[in-house]
């Protein structure tokens, strides 16, 4: 099912923190650019990625596991390929209590991490960019 505008502008407006599940360090990678984007539009991002555990992105330390947040995060957002999932957002549910939706990027759909974050209340964007969607939906409701 593909969401609606009014759906994804809801999301992204209730949405002040973000775990980064995929987050790189690399500025040539779609995660650095999608998460600064964020960061600089007012929203704070978590990066996670155990690859640069202890590094500083976004102006937060690199986590390596979704357990190592320990502020509220209201949505995941997911740069990983479709098979791993399932398991950030299994690890999403246990580790974030204050969870309220599951973003995964652009090519990445899970019909069992889906079937599994809606059974826990969560909304859910699947093949979509957090970027190109705020862009699109937000930055043109400010402007106006």
């Amino acid at each position: 099912m593909t969401p609606s505008d009014e759906q994804m502008a809801r999301i992204l407006l209730q949405t002040r923190t973000i775990a980064m599940v995929g987050a790189s360090i690399k500025p040539d990678r779609p995660s650095f650019r999608v998460g600064t984007y964020l960061d600089d539009v007012g929203y704070r991002v978590f990066p996670v990625n155990p690859g640069h555990s202890g590094k500083e992105l976004f102006g937060e330390t690199v986590a390596a596991h979704l357990s190592e947040i320990e502020e509220p995060v209201d949505m995941l957002n997911i740069f990983r390929r479709p098979d791993q999932v399932l398991p950030m957002v299994e690890a999403a549910i246990s580790a974030l209590p204050g969870l309220k939706f599951v973003w995964m990027q652009l090519g990445i759909r899970n019909d069992a991490a889906r079937i599994l974050a809606r059974a826990h209340g969560l909304d859910v964007i699947e093949d979509k960019c957090l970027l190109i969607e705020h862009k699109r939906l937000i930055s043109r409701e400010l402007a106006v």
